[in-house]
């Protein structure tokens, strides 16, 4: 598992488009992640975490382009969350295609997508589409806020090419919010509150 530090970014994206799972650092947590549109890139995520092939990933993306280049379909309170808080702590689970979906893991066709508030995330999203990512820990343990703490959860594990060290990160996981086309529903309170979801809709 290789470190590597801002400057070597182009390495990182580089990893990403070849198909390989590398750590990222995001605006909350650190994150593994692997390039959407690779299939057998994605269920590697699911080997490293050890995580259920029925609980889904999320997708980060710079902007709707990217909710509608993998097939997902924006509502209109989506639309408005988005507006409000993205690049923020924000995950809008929204419809989406079938066989889109499943390649992260969802059964109801619907995809979480997230645009961190991140510069190094925006910089990879940019030079490598949309990006499957999940926190980086073995599924069940806290997430992984430095280098250390993901060298220490990942060591020994050759699916893992390299980590892109951030420094260290807040720890504040990311509000997840179902949005359809009745409305929006809080599934995960975080770093945003239901009061300040709400008031985007008062303006």
């Amino acid at each position: 598992m290789e470190i590597l530090n801002p400057l070597q970014i182009d390495e990182v994206a580089a990893l990403l488009n070849a198909g390989h799972v590398v750590v990222i650092p995001t605006d909350t947590v650190y994150g593994v992640a692997a390039k959407f549109e690779i299939a057998s890139a994605v269920q590697q995520l699911f080997a490293i975490k050890q995580r259920p092939s029925t609980v889904p990933l999320p997708v980060f993306v710079n902007d709707s382009d990217g909710v509608f280049q993998v097939g997902g379909r924006e509502t209109a309170s989506a639309s408005t969350l988005a507006h409000a808080f993205w690049p923020g702590p924000l995950t809008l689970i929204v419809p989406a295609l079938a066989s889109s979906a499943e390649r992260i893991g969802s059964r109801d066709a619907t995809i979480g997508f997230r645009r961190p508030n991140d510069e190094l995330v925006e910089y990879l999203v940019s030079r490598c589409g949309p990006l499957a990512v999940t926190s980086a820990n073995e599924h069940g343990a806290p997430p992984c806020t430095s280098v250390a703490e993901v060298q220490e959860a990942f060591e020994g594990n050759d699916l893992v090419a390299a980590v892109l060290d951030g420094g260290e990160r807040n720890g504040t996981v990311s509000t997840v919010v179902i949005c359809d086309d009745h409305g929006y529903r809080i599934v995960r309170e975080g770093a945003l509150s239901g009061d300040q979801l709400a008031a985007a809709f008062r303006g």
